[in-house]
């Protein structure tokens, strides 16, 4: 086990016209807990899924925070370019193109790092109910890669002008991005399965 190894699941592709999926759980989640969603919302596609390495009372993380909302965001750092290592990593092993990350809460809080950390890692993201990962964000360059942010109305967590702020963010760092506010919490809904899988599609067909 090299130091970027991750814990993970592995699913190849069904369909080789599918994109990789990068899949990163909430917290106190682990390495099966979005393989439904990801099958669900882009079946065919080959997924790929890490443990997060933090724990905080024994529910794995993917980075450490001081309190609820507050990231310790040195280590968000670290763990982001960690991620970014084991991804690289999984490729070659897996013969994988870039993922398309499927992050949910905290997982969705790394894959927002990883884009702009490390533009290159990822090829677009999902992020459900992601928070701005990083208070000073280095100036990253998107390039156009499409972004869905999917955020609950009724979220206890995520104040509404955090993820518009997050929006913001990565639309002037280039990205694509399609913010949606959903009558949800915290917690997934339907409608952000149906609202994926569209996505997907339609990110696909541009790719192709």
């Amino acid at each position: 086990m090299t130091e970027t190894a991750f814990i993970h699941r592995f699913e190849p592709a069904g369909d080789a016209g599918s994109p990789p999926l990068l899949l990163l759980h909430g917290t106190g989640g682990d390495e099966n807990d979005l393989l439904g969603l990801g099958q669900m919302i882009s079946p065919g596609s080959a997924l790929l899924s890490p443990r997060g390495r933090v724990l905080e009372h024994g529910m794995p993380r993917f980075f450490r925070r001081l309190a609820e909302g507050v990231f310790d965001e040195d280590d968000v750092r670290r763990r982001a370019n960690e991620l970014g290592d084991f991804v690289a990593e999984a490729r070659q092993r897996y013969g994988l193109a870039a993922p398309i990350a499927v992050g949910f809460s905290n997982g969705a809080n790394i894959a927002a790092a990883l884009l702009l950390l490390q533009p290159d890692v990822l090829a677009g993201a999902i992020l459900l109910r992601a928070m701005v990962p990083l208070s000073d964000p280095p100036k990253a360059a998107l390039g156009g890669k499409p972004v869905l942010l999917l955020s609950g109305q009724a979220d206890p967590i995520v104040p509404a002008s955090n993820s518009a702020r997050l929006a913001a963010l990565l639309s002037d760092a280039g990205a694509r991005v399609d913010h949606k506010v959903l009558p949800a919490g915290h917690q997934l809904s339907q409608a952000d399965v149906t609202l994926s899988r569209d996505w997907i599609s339609k990110a696909d067909a541009k790719a192709a």
